[in-house]
């Protein structure tokens, strides 16, 4: 059985749940966000304990892929209340002499010793923050302050001989040495 998804997922007060067939939407204040789950999990939401349970039938619990999905419908929701009710933060560091990031109305824009400025369009639901060489982002989804945070390293990932680049602040680079010249 799936360890994650046989744990009932507990809402704390203030937060709405709505399920109508597959589409959960979980909301408080103005923080909305919305999941259609697989088919092959059943959700449910129980108003008097508070509470989201996931289930699976009885039938199909040998089977992997039911159990896979089974656990990743119950971690989207935790992670959409977690959002609704904290938020995630990623924070991103650009290394490198003259680099910079800089917000423009709802642009970030990257100078990254191109020989252009690469422009990057915020996404809806995503807040942006430039301080120094620090790029921060806020936003309610998981999913989308992930894929943006990565989007942005992709653009000049860090390299391992001077450490120059665009990286996790949490992230260590390993870092390699040089060549050396030997025997002259």
């Amino acid at each position: 059985m799936s360890r994650v998804g046989k744990k009932p997922v507990p809402v704390p007060a203030g937060v709405n749940v709505t399920i109508n067939n597959r589409d959960i939407t979980i909301e408080k204040g103005d923080k909305k966000l919305h999941v259609t789950h697989r088919p092959e999990v059943t959700v449910e939401w129980d108003a008097g304990k508070r509470e989201i349970a996931c289930t699976i039938p009885e039938a199909k619990m040998r089977n992997q892929a039911y159990k896979a999905y089974w656990g990743t419908t119950r971690s989207l929701i935790q992670n959409m209340i977690q959002g609704v009710t904290k938020g995630y933060e990623k924070k991103l560091e650009v290394v490198g002499v003259g680099w910079n990031a800089n917000v423009q109305g709802n642009k970030l824009v990257l100078n990254l010793g191109y020989s252009k400025p690469v422009e990057m369009q915020v996404p809806a639901g995503l807040k942006v923050g430039v301080e120094r060489q620090i790029i921060t982002l806020n936003s309610p989804d998981k999913q989308l302050i992930g894929q943006f945070a990565a989007t942005i390293r992709s653009k000049r990932k860090p390299e391992p001989y001077n450490g120059k680049g665009v990286k996790y602040t949490d992230e260590q680079i390993i870092r390699k040495e040089g060549k050396t010249v030997v025997g002259r």
